[in-house]
């Protein structure tokens, strides 16, 4: 099973682009929880996507820009063709979800950040969310929709470990592909180079330079010895296939 037959099975009862959107932002916050990284941007994504699909199995039609809050709060308080399963406990859990990701504040000095526990409420609730949309849409087809969800429900493997003043890459791969996810897990911040020698110690000293080296010179990453390194656009593009491979595969 495969992101792309789960976009196939959807896009035969709800639009193609939803579809697509719908199963790309679950696969962004499966990989931000892989790496312990806030994407801030999917999450809400996934719930506006969620609303656009409710809409579109209400009435046929849904908007562009919906009134994502708005739409929740008012959906189980008035007539509806969607059963209860989605019409309230749905909604309830997907305006839960909206609200963590839209209405927290950062963490200050000496408080314990709660992003990471966030992002796992976050993708368990997007999981059960996935899981269930599939099961109304393909009620029909309980073989396909019962495949489909056994891939939504496969448990998240991290793909980092912090262990406080180092961080370790649990995936195997490559010198580049290890980099590369260990930037994704820092990203946006700049990593001194004295650090990444730190946190893939398994790897000699010389192959860590040459693989800094290497992915400076194909644009992947940005900085300098002194001031350390972080992805470029193209690096962080390239971060996230790799690990989006291994968790589909």
């Amino acid at each position: 099973m495969t992101p792309a037959e789960l976009i196939d099975a959807l896009q035969k009862h709800i639009p193609k682009d939803l579809s697509a959107d719908l199963i790309n932002y679950f696969i962004q916050i499966r990989s931000d929880l892989a790496t312990e990284v806030l994407e801030r941007s999917a999450p809400g994504k996934f719930i506006e996507t969620i609303v656009q699909i409710l809409q579109f199995l209400e009435t046929g039609h849904y908007e562009g820009y919906p009134k994502v809050d708005e739409y929740l709060k008012n959906l189980e308080n008035r007539s509806s063709n969607l059963n209860n399963d989605l019409r309230i406990t749905l909604a309830r859990i997907s305006r839960a979800s909206y609200t963590l990701r839209n209405k927290r504040n950062i963490a200050h000095k000496g408080v314990v950040d709660p992003n990471i526990y966030d992002l796992r409420q976050l993708y368990y609730s997007a999981q059960w969310i996935l899981s269930e949309i599939v099961r109304h849409i393909l009620k029909g087809d309980v073989n396909t929709s019962g495949r489909l969800i056994e891939f939504i429900q496969i448990p998240v493997t991290p793909f980092v470990e912090d262990f406080g003043d180092k961080r370790v890459v649990l995936k195997q791969g490559t010198s580049e592909e290890e980099l590369l996810i260990l930037l994704f897990h820092y990203y946006p911040n700049l990593v001194l180079s004295s650090q990444i020698q730190k946190d893939m110690d398994r790897r000699a000293k010389s192959t860590i330079s040459n693989t800094i080296t290497t992915a400076y010179g194909k644009r992947l990453i940005e900085g300098n010895k002194q001031q350390g390194y972080k992805l470029t656009a193209l690096g962080y593009h390239k971060s996230t296939e790799i690990i989006k491979k291994d968790l589909i595969s």
